[in-house]
């Protein structure tokens, strides 16, 4: 408890699955946290408060600059400082490259390559003005994914954003650290977590996606994560723990990129 006390987080894509779970690791160590999403969040965020911790919910769309500096805005306005930023906010667009759409690559573009570009952008400001200890402290996680580090077929929207995220994580560290602003900038990259994500269908078939069977055969730990592993791997991110770490790339799925199951 209280690794992050005195600390103020700010999540996306926090409304369910890994970011709801990174929100309410980061608020029972002790960070303020500020939730965003398009969708409903306002009860994770009263979740966090009747359990003991601090946080606030606001609507959001990460493909809006508007919108992104109106809330970092608020963040400065309500706490007047911002130590962690964690880019979550994410969508999978599946399909072969033939049945794709250009607007269906596009929007998978906007919201998981310009969504991280544009937190990085608009939040690195109030994160450069926040005192920092001789550790630093200010740290940017983005959320790729395994399949930013390999393909996967009928997942080449997915997969080419995913990419984006990780080798833009490892400019931005470099950027941050030529500029002295002790700002860390790390990527992580959860495998098969039991998320909404996974709710849509495989292509060309009817059937939801079954996690158990599917890791069972992939996952050489033979079973799925869950949005804890991930917010755990994230909270160490977040904290003096990681000081010596940046643009790293830190996978979180139980194997699967290491080689083939036994």
């Amino acid at each position: 408890m209280g690794r992050m006390s005195g600390k103020v987080a700010l999540v996306t894509g926090a409304a369910s699955g890994i970011g709801r779970a990174c929100a309410e690791v980061l608020a029972r160590e002790g960070a303020v946290v500020v939730l965003t999403d398009v969708q409903a969040g306002e009860e994770v965020a009263a979740g966090i408060r009747a359990a003991g911790g601090k946080a606030s919910f606001h609507k959001h769309d990460v493909t809006d600059e508007a919108r992104w500096n109106a809330i970092v805005a608020a963040v400065d306005k309500d706490h007047g400082r911002l130590d962690v930023l964690v880019n979550n906010a994410g969508i999978a667009v599946a399909g072969l490259v033939t049945d794709l759409t250009l607007d269906q690559w596009r929007h998978q573009m906007a919201v998981n390559v310009d969504g991280v570009f544009l937190g990085v952008k608009c939040s690195l400001p109030l994160m450069r003005k926040t005192p920092r200890d001789k550790t630093g402290g200010g740290s940017i996680i983005n959320i790729s994914s395994i399949a930013g580090l390999r393909g996967a077929a009928n997942l080449s929207a997915y997969c080419t954003s995913k990419g984006a995220v990780r080798l833009f994580t490892k400019s931005v560290a470099l950027e941050c650290a030529a500029m002295g602003d002790g700002i860390r900038c790390n990527s992580v990259h959860p495998g098969i977590i039991e998320t909404p994500i996974w709710g849509q269908v495989v292509p060309g078939s009817n059937e939801p996606l079954d996690l158990d069977a599917m890791s069972a055969a992939r996952v050489p730990l033979k079973r799925k994560g869950m949005p804890e592993d991930i917010a755990n791997a994230v909270l160490f991110l977040a904290s003096a723990e990681s000081s010596y770490m940046t643009g790293e790339e830190m996978v979180v799925d139980g194997g699967m990129t290491v080689g083939t199951p036994q």
